[in-house]
């Protein structure tokens, strides 16, 4: 049978999502917890990778096993076994032919941006300190709607066969003294969110106009854009399913 995992974690003390040869990995601690817990080595598979220091609020993860399993009883195992920093929401069974990765529907992000020196939220926003023009950033991420191929944002060098992402949000509003990013795409490029991030910013510096981001978008040459914004403020929120992905 196929189950699908429901999961939170803090990334802070992990190389990332996928496994890593010589790198501890949230991907690594789970399938550890699993196979300890099953009896037999079991693999999973996410439905995405983020990066080292990422964070998730919600990630989902897939694995086979023809073993028995009570779903209750084996997501308060794994949660037992599990560190602090790794929890599973949720724990059901879905179509054989269903996978994390390539059913997901969309996925979204949020950047937590800090603006003002704050001792509780410095490992968990980034902290900038000069002013920021808003509305600039919002009407610069609407432009992000207007294209497909994000190579400009993408890490130089990656497998990917093609850099088209369907971005359907992207906007930033102020939350509890915070300036917040959110972004929801059907797929998203490695250091995709943090690099657009970053060239947002650069515009809500007034370090180049709104107008730029068509060019340094059609330049396809990361390069052209701004930099990418720290890890530990990047959050992946949420991923949707088709609804009769269940059995």
């Amino acid at each position: 049978m196929r189950y699908f995992l429901e999961l939170s974690y803090n990334g802070t003390a992990y190389h990332g999502w996928q496994n890593q040869p010589n790198a501890v990995s949230v991907q690594e601690v789970i399938e550890k917890g699993l196979s300890t817990i099953l009896g037999e080595n079991t693999a999973i598979q996410g439905a995405g990778r983020t990066d080292a220091g990422v964070h998730a609020s919600q990630m989902f993860a897939h694995f086979d096993t023809d073993l028995p399993v009570n779903e209750t009883d084996l997501m308060y195992k794994l949660n037992s076994f599990l560190p602090k920093d790794i929890a599973i929401r949720n724990l059901f069974k879905v179509k054989p032919e269903a996978h994390s990765r390539f059913d997901a529907l969309s996925r979204t992000y949020l950047y937590r941006i800090a603006l003002s020196k704050n001792v509780f939220n410095f490992d968990s926003a980034y902290y900038v300190k000069q002013p920021l023009d808003v509305y600039k950033m919002n009407e610069a991420s609407k432009i992000l709607l207007q294209y497909k191929d994000f190579q400009c944002f993408s890490k130089s060098k990656t497998d990917v066969k093609t850099y088209y992402c369907d971005v359907v949000q992207a906007q930033w509003f102020f939350k509890e003294g915070e300036l917040h990013f959110v972004v929801k795409a059907n797929r998203f490029l490695r250091n995709m969110v943090r690099a657009i991030v970053g060239t947002l910013v650069n515009i809500g510096m007034g370090k180049i106009e709104v107008d730029d981001l068509h060019q340094i978008i059609q330049s396809k040459n990361r390069g052209e854009a701004g930099f990418s914004v720290p890890a530990h403020a990047l959050y992946l929120t949420k991923i949707e399913y088709p609804e009769d992905i269940r059995l």
